[in-house]
This record gives C-alpha cells, structure tokens and sequence, in this order.
C-alpha cells in the first residue's frame, strides 16, 4: 500500500493484507507450528522454518503496527508484561535503570523484582517534574523507562525532554504508550528509541486477547538482542491471537476517536458535579500536563480518566456498586466502559482510597452520564 495513507486506511485494509491463495479480503489463519522441506531438505517456503520465529499472522500484526508508529521495526508479544520483560532483558547485571513512579503497578513491581535479582541499581523518578529526571539522568544509565499518560494517575509526560535527557546519560528511552495508543501519540518521532504498548488494551480492544508490542525507531544492537530472546526464549504471539489482534486493529482509529470523544465528555461533567472532588484527565484545561498533552497527543487525550469521589473508601466503592453500564473488571481500552476501585488491588502504594479509573469505551455518551449520574446520585 502507499506510503502515506492515514491510519484510518491503513487499520481498515489491515495493512493491505488478502489472502493471495484465496482472494479473501480477510488475511487467512495459518496454525501449523512447523513447516515442509522438499526432497532436497530445501523449505518449501524459505521464510518459514518453525512456529515460534516465524508466524504469518503476527507478521501482518507487526507491519500494521510498524506503519501506525512510524517504526523501523515492530515485534508483538504474548502480553504486555512479556513485551516489558524483553524491553528490560538486555540490560546487564549491575547496570542502573531509571524508571518513572506512580506508573501501572504490575511494571513497577515487576522492575523491582528483576534489578533486584540482578544486582541493577534502580532508581523510581517523578518524570512529569523535570528537574528530579534530569537529576536522575546526570548519572549513567542504560534506560529510562516513562509512561504516559500514566496509569492510574493519568501524568503527561515530556518524552522530547525525557528523550533528551536519557541521552544525556548514555541511556535509551522506552515509553509506555498504552494509554495513548500510536493514534493518539507516536512516540518515536517525538525521539523515543522504543516504544511499548500492552495490545491487550485499545489495540485489540475487544477484551479477548493477552498481548504486548515493542516498535523501535532503529535496528540497533540491542534491538536485535530483543528479537534474538524474542524467539530464543519463546515469548512470542500465536497465531490465533494475532488473527484477533489484526482483526480488532481494523477498527482502531474509530474506536479511538469514539472513546476519545466520551471521554473528553465524561470529565468535563464529573469535573463539575458536587459528588467528585478532582478529575484526572489530560484533556481538561485544568489538568497540570494539559498544556503538553496538546503538544504530544493528536485527535484526542484518550479513554482513560482517574476520579476521586468526594469521601472515602466506602464513598467510592458505594459508587461503583451503583454503576450499571461501567462494568466492575480491571484492564482499559476496551469497546465496553470499565470501572476499578484501584485501593483494593494496590493499596500499598499509596493510591488514594477514594479513586475510581473509569476506562471509557465507545458506548452513547449520554447513556454514559446518565449512569455516573445515578451512581454519584447527587
């Protein structure tokens, strides 16, 4: 397909992927984990060897994402935490990393728990304050890692200033764009080196499939130790899962758009409804990050929003008890709204107890408000 088709195109043509056997305009399922040799033991098909490396459903699932981000390179993952893992796999022993805080708790605890078995110093910033990161990065480091807009508290990071400083200190910048989705934001050309995205979120958008993408701005080293692991270490997609991946990728920008546009609704009403006592959504004039959010997030600020109810942990768990179309289930991204009481599953790490994550998905608005209406009943 052409080079410079909008997403929207490229997501609906899924790439320009056809079954050339058939002539479908859906891309074919191929589950064979292995593959035929003729008599001369030559590969029939000399890009196919074994399931694990070579897979043509994540194939067209890598080069859908790889035109979305603007990549060099795209490789997927059987989930986000396995994409994580390879980001920070490379990384030798006794290294130092740098690592935003108050990001998703499953990265967080997980990063700790591997620098710590590998004797890698690790050191948790404020990203959104760019003193403390430039204070971090004045010392050596192999990566910094950044998330925005962060999960649960909706922060906007700087990723020019993070890329410039991650630099600065010999460091290669990673960033968790699952929030944003590639839409929204393209990490790399704002000069992240790679940039991370859980597919179990708004890129499949289904609440159906487990996966994780990494997208590189240039085949480098370490890249290629990443897609050495990769296949070495077996943490790759199947097939079927890619199949539903490309196909829930066909409607993203609408899906997107759609939540965007729900979203940005949804805060503005429950910025001003006497039940909430804050908002946390980039795209609110008011939010501390809106400023750059506007600089960095194209079409939209995304689906996701943080509330803190007026009162307490009880306060917010009577609210979401109340809540018919926002269902009770953890994940974000999704066609269908979503509702967590964060507290419950991370109160250690200091996360207010009276904080709902509302993920909005792409229901009618007015049904939406009619529900966090009744919930808040004020």
């Amino acid at each position: 397909m052409k080079d410079d088709l909008k997403s929207a195109t490229l997501a609906a043509h899924a790439g320009g992927a056809l079954d050339q056997e058939s002539g479908g305009v859906v891309p074919p399922i191929r589950p064979a984990t292995t593959f035929v040799r003729d008599t001369d033991y030559q590969l029939v098909n000399a890009d196919n060897l074994y399931l694990r490396p070579h897979n043509d459903a994540v194939r067209i699932a890598e080069g859908l994402i790889c035109q979305f981000e603007g990549a060099a390179d795209t490789l997927v993952f059987p989930s986000g935490m396995a994409a994580i893992a390879a980001a920070f796999r490379w990384v030798p022993n006794g290294a130092r990393v740098i690592v935003q805080s108050g990001i998703y708790w499953g990265t967080t605890k997980w990063i700790r728990d591997f620098c710590t078995r590998r004797a890698i110093t690790l050191v948790e910033v404020d990203a959104s304050n760019l003193s403390e990161l430039a204070e971090a990065c004045a010392t050596p480091a192999a990566l910094v890692f950044i998330e925005t807009p962060s999960n649960p508290w909706l922060k906007t990071i700087d990723i020019k200033a993070a890329s410039a400083l991650a630099k600065s200190a010999g460091a290669l910048l990673i960033v968790d764009a699952t929030a944003a989705t590639p839409i929204l934001t393209r990490a790399l050309d704002f000069g992240a080196d790679i940039v991370m995205h859980s597919a179990t979120k708004a890129l499949n958008g289904h609440s159906d499939v487990l996966g994780g993408v990494l997208s590189t701005g240039a085949k480098s080293e370490v890249w290629q130790q990443i897609v050495t692991d990769r296949s070495d270490a077996g943490a790759v997609m199947g097939p079927f899962e890619a199949w539903l991946l490309v196909r829930g990728m066909r409607t993203l920008p609408l899906r997107v758009e759609r939540m965007c546009q729900n979203a940005m609704n949804i805060a503005t009403f429950l910025s001003d409804h006497p039940g909430v006592d804050r908002v946390l959504y980039p795209g609110l004039a008011s939010d501390p990050g809106h400023a750059l959010a506007l600089t960095q997030m194209n079409g939209g600020f995304g689906g996701l929003m943080s509330v803190l109810v007026k009162g307490d942990q009880s306060d917010a768990l009577r609210v979401a008890g109340r809540l018919q179309l926002f269902l009770r289930a953890t994940s974000l991204g999704g066609v269908e709204s979503l509702v967590e009481h964060r507290f419950t599953v991370e109160s250690h790490t200091g996360i207010p107890e009276n904080l709902l994550r509302l993920s909005v998905g792409i229901e009618h608005v007015d049904d939406l408000v009619a529900d966090l209406s009744q919930a808040l009943g004020q």
